[in-house]
């Protein structure tokens, strides 16, 4: 599904992402962790055209998307969530996901058909797939972080996504909204056969949820494996699982 190779990004002299490679297979849930500063953000921000990379390349299903905007590579099937919510505070939960279908069905200039009239069906299933559909009226701004996270979700869902990357999905959350995001995030992906690419804090969330675990420590992948295997490794123990620090980056 995605294959990074060589993939280098610099800023003013501090090196970012350093070489890094990675494949991904289809269906796979892969978690990329690391101490603060590690370069897991610049990455996703790499791999989804919000960078462009010094050296390296991206390849997705066998194209190489390297370098392009990203909502071209959008509409080749990645959807992406960011560390912090990404919707529309003033307008509803439902408007929201109107506004994230019209986008993808390139109906943004159609200047005489009433927006409120389209995709109504589709926006509520989507909502109903999230657990949000009784929230439809609410104005999102006015939701609990949590249930705005999962609005990003379902607007993520929006451009029908082969691969999905979420920026720390547990961000912020409770303890009771973290284990609701993991049961979400596994439900939707395996009823849906996504391909997912994660970064989190929290190691329960990523041990919970993942098939393989990617290690990135100095804008370097330390190692890659399962999550049994990442757990028992004594260099990722070193600098990482027993150092205390879990941060984002």
């Amino acid at each position: 599904m995605l294959k990074i190779q060589n993939l280098t990004k610099s800023f003013n002299g501090f090196v970012a992402t350093n070489g890094v490679d990675l494949t991904i297979a289809e269906n796979e849930r892969h978690a990329i962790i690391g101490p603060n500063g590690a370069g897991k953000s610049t990455l996703f921000n790499l791999i989804t055209g919000h960078l462009r990379p010094d050296s390296g390349t991206v390849n997705y299903r066998g194209e190489d998307i390297t370098g392009m905007k990203p909502h071209t590579i959008v509409r080749k099937g990645v959807s992406r969530s960011f560390q912090h919510t990404n919707v529309y505070p003033k307008l509803t939960v439902f408007e929201n996901m109107q506004a994230a279908l019209i986008a993808h069905h390139r109906m943004e200039y159609r200047f005489f058909t009433l927006a409120k009239r389209l995709f109504r069906d589709e926006a509520i299933e989507l909502l109903a797939a999230v657990g949000m559909a009784e929230d439809a009226d609410r104005v999102a701004g006015t939701l609990a972080y949590g249930r705005q996270k999962q609005l990003e979700l379902a607007v993520g869902l929006a451009s029908e996504p082969n691969f999905l990357l979420l920026d720390e999905p547990t961000a912020g959350m409770s303890a009771k909204e973290t284990r609701q995001a993991i049961d979400l995030i596994a439900r939707i992906t395996e009823q849906r056969k996504l391909t997912l690419l994660f970064t989190e804090h929290d190691m329960d969330v990523v041990f919970g949820i993942a098939d393989r675990i990617s290690v990135l420590y100095f804008g370097k992948i330390l190692c890659t494996g399962t999550p049994e295997e990442v757990r028992a490794d004594p260099e990722v123990k070193r600098v990482y699982l027993g150092g205390g620090n879990h941060g984002a980056a």
